[in-house]
């Protein structure tokens, strides 16, 4: 399967389905999240309430239209796809949109990773591989089994393990995305890194978002990650990589350990002069800031006409609207009230 890792060359006269996708602040994006699902199997303390209300399905986009939207992204020349959700591998028949993506490869696509909680990699992890799927990031916050069911509500850490070890064993890269609680897990960032590290994964810790009904909650159990750093820094040599991921995580290399750990700081120390990617629900709303409520509907445009011209031009229009930064930290200080929209209805 061919992984070309340059943009091909664009011709002298673009139309809108070949320009590029630039924003008014000259950010190139060649990065989307693509959420399938707002579904999941977890209640994540910081991500949704118990009693969540999903979506009607009707209301969500078919298969063969997020792949037709994918197709119309990569033609602008997005060069990686992100599946989320919810939790994407809940979505009925998931696999054949990951079948139908993987022929983008042969359109300029160079990547397509996933985010999961781990709970089904053991049953899908070598279909992912053959669809030619390198990486998975997978969410882990605590290795302590009665702490993890506590966060998720009701998942078992034994299920998540095993989906890690199947996704290694079907040859996919994983990595490890902790999301920075206080109170929660804050004597477990060496354990974790330690035990990444040695199974060969890199680590990436994120500091949470005021998001969602529980926005609240997250706004008190934030913690900066410079408190994270300090702690790994007691056992831990940290200093600074030259690897990029194309995303917004800061990255260090483990004198120790040889492995790598990043940081992504949304509140304080934030990376929106850099953004190269948009996020869309799987209702189709495009949203270029995940920390602003600004969105373009992609869903009318997709069931007007079997014509991807009103597509474009409604991508166009939510570039030219895209902001220079999120008001996250105005959300944590109690400037401006939080978003009530939750991580699961945008992607993570």
């Amino acid at each position: 399967m061919r992984r070309d890792q340059f943009d091909p060359p664009l011709p002298a006269a673009q139309s809108p389905a070949s320009a590029p996708l630039v924003d008014s602040h000259a950010r190139r994006i060649d990065y989307i999240r693509l959420s399938v699902t707002d579904r999941c199997n977890y209640r994540c303390v910081y991500c949704m309430s118990e009693n969540m209300n999903f979506l009607p399905k009707a209301d969500l986009l078919t298969l063969e239209e997020l792949e037709r939207l994918a197709s119309a992204f990569v033609a602008r020349g997005v060069r990686k796809i992100r599946i989320t959700g919810g939790e994407p591998l809940v979505r009925r028949n998931v696999m054949s949109l990951f079948r139908g993506l993987s022929r983008l490869f042969e359109r300029g696509l160079n990547e397509l990773t996933l985010t999961t909680n781990g709970a089904l990699l053991a049953r899908f992890a070598e279909e992912l591989a053959d669809c030619g799927v390198r990486r998975v990031n997978v969410s882990l916050d605590t290795l302590d089994a009665q702490k993890f069911r506590a966060l998720t509500r009701w998942g078992d850490l034994a299920q998540v393990l095993a989906g890690v070890e199947a996704a290694r064993a079907a040859g996919l890269k994983v990595k490890i995305n902790c999301v920075a609680l206080k109170g929660a897990n804050e004597d477990e960032f060496l354990p974790l890194v330690e035990w990444a590290h040695g199974l060969g994964m890199d680590l990436t810790f994120i500091e949470v978002m005021p998001l969602g009904e529980d926005a609240a909650h997250n706004i008190e159990s934030f913690l900066p990650l410079d408190a994270v750093a300090a702690a790994l820094a007691e056992g831990l040599t940290l200093s600074p990589s030259t690897h990029a991921s194309g995303g917004p995580a800061q990255h260090f290399d483990v004198a120790e350990t040889g492995g790598r750990v990043g940081f992504i700081t949304p509140l304080s120390q934030h990376f929106c002069d850099s953004c190269n990617r948009v996020r869309v629900t799987c209702t189709g709303a495009l949203y270029t800031c995940l920390g602003q409520e600004d969105h373009i509907d992609l869903r009318g445009p997709l069931r007007a006409s079997p014509d991807d011209a009103a597509l474009h031009a409604a991508i166009d229009e939510a570039l030219r609207r895209k902001p220079r930064g999120h008001d996250f930290v105005a959300q944590w200080a109690g400037q401006m009230a939080p978003a009530r929209r939750p991580m699961s209805m945008t992607g993570g």
